[in-house]
């Protein structure tokens, strides 16, 4: 049996956690190293305690002696850190990285949208943005996979398919998603402190929000099409899960019926795509601690339009088990291996 090492940078936030349960319990995987700055000398199990009972490492201070007897580093860290980390890289390393640094092509862009300038530019051509069904072909050819964001997950996985079969208007997409408030990390508390994060529902981002960018290259990239679309974020007084609610204008001749027998067929082999029988009402808690992403085609009103639903854990298929998604993918393991429902 194949057996790697991994490091964990970032190990101690929601994503982290999320990332060192699943590795926990892979058979191809030794968990390593596990990194942390504020938290040195602890535990993981300090965090969560479900990890009690694993062999661990304590959190320790990540530095480049460490990548010497390391295969795959995982970094889920704030923005900016992933690219220094980068630089560091010795030949039998990959990075699979869970925060924005490598998601955008262009260095500028990233400089727009996040108002930093990119600290390894050389390195973006050595990264793909790492949608494993829509790039399962591509992952092995890269030292860098950029795990999408989650918001971009949810949305993505339903509308390439279908802009490339021609299916729907690609110039008036109107998606709104609604996510649990572990999307925006732990500092959410005390960014929301006098904003009753427990009990309301927040709109946020607009035009403005960083996932814009995101959405708009990939669907774009693999569409070879100018795209338009309209996109509102949420944060809603739950933990975990996404919800997006994605409305379409059908192209001529186009049904209902046409759009879900099509996303059944491209989406056939793909263990972690469900789509649902026809006007399924979605829950997140259809997805919760699952690696799936379902997708529902529902009537409108209209007969030329129809409603997408697509839910996923936003913690798991749009984070850490995307991330050991295609790490599976690379090595060749088993795709479902540490992601069993």
């Amino acid at each position: 049996m194949n057996m790697i090492n991994v490091l964990i940078a970032g190990a101690t936030g929601y994503i982290g956690i999320q990332l060192t349960k699943i590795l926990a319990k892979h058979k191809n995987v030794k968990i390593k190293h596990l990194c942390g700055n504020s938290s040195i000398g602890k535990k993981i199990s300090y965090f969560d305690k479900s990890l009690n009972n694993k062999k661990l490492p304590k959190i320790i201070k990540f530095n480049k002696k460490l990548l010497t007897d390391i295969d795959a580093i995982f970094t889920a860290l704030p923005d900016g850190e992933t690219q220094k980390i980068s630089k560091l890289l010795l030949k039998k390393n990959i990075l699979i990285d869970l925060s924005a640094d490598f998601r955008l092509r262009k260095a500028k862009d990233f400089l727009k949208w996040y108002k930093n300038k990119h600290q390894a530019k050389h390195m973006i051509k050595k990264s793909i943005y790492a949608l494993p069904e829509i790039k399962k072909n591509l992952i092995k050819k890269y030292s860098i996979i950029s795990c999408p964001g989650c918001y971009p997950t949810s949305i993505l996985l339903p509308l390439i398919p279908l802009i490339n079969k021609n299916l729907i208007n690609n110039k008036n997409i109107i998606i709104d998603s609604k996510s649990g408030y572990s999307g925006a990390g732990r500092a959410v508390h005390k960014k929301y402190k006098d904003k009753n994060l427990y009990e309301s529902l927040s709109a946020y981002g607009l035009a403005s929000h960083r996932h814009n960018s995101e959405i708009q290259q990939e669907l774009d990239l693999n569409t070879g099409k100018k795209n338009k679309f309209q996109f509102t974020p949420h944060l809603t007084p739950m933990f975990r899960g996404i919800l997006s609610t994605i409305y379409l204008d059908l192209n001529k001749g186009v049904t209902q019926n046409m759009i879900i027998s099509y996303l059944n067929k491209h989406y056939k082999n793909q263990p972690f795509i469900k789509i649902a029988k026809a006007d399924t009402f979605l829950s997140t808690n259809d997805v919760i601690n699952t690696n799936n992403c379902i997708i529902s085609v529902c009537k409108s009103k209209y007969k030329n339009k129809i409603i997408l639903l697509s839910s996923i854990d936003n913690l798991i298929k749009g984070g850490a088990g995307q991330a050991v998604q295609n790490m599976n993918i690379f090595y060749d393991f088993n795709e479902r291996e540490g992601l069993s429902d």
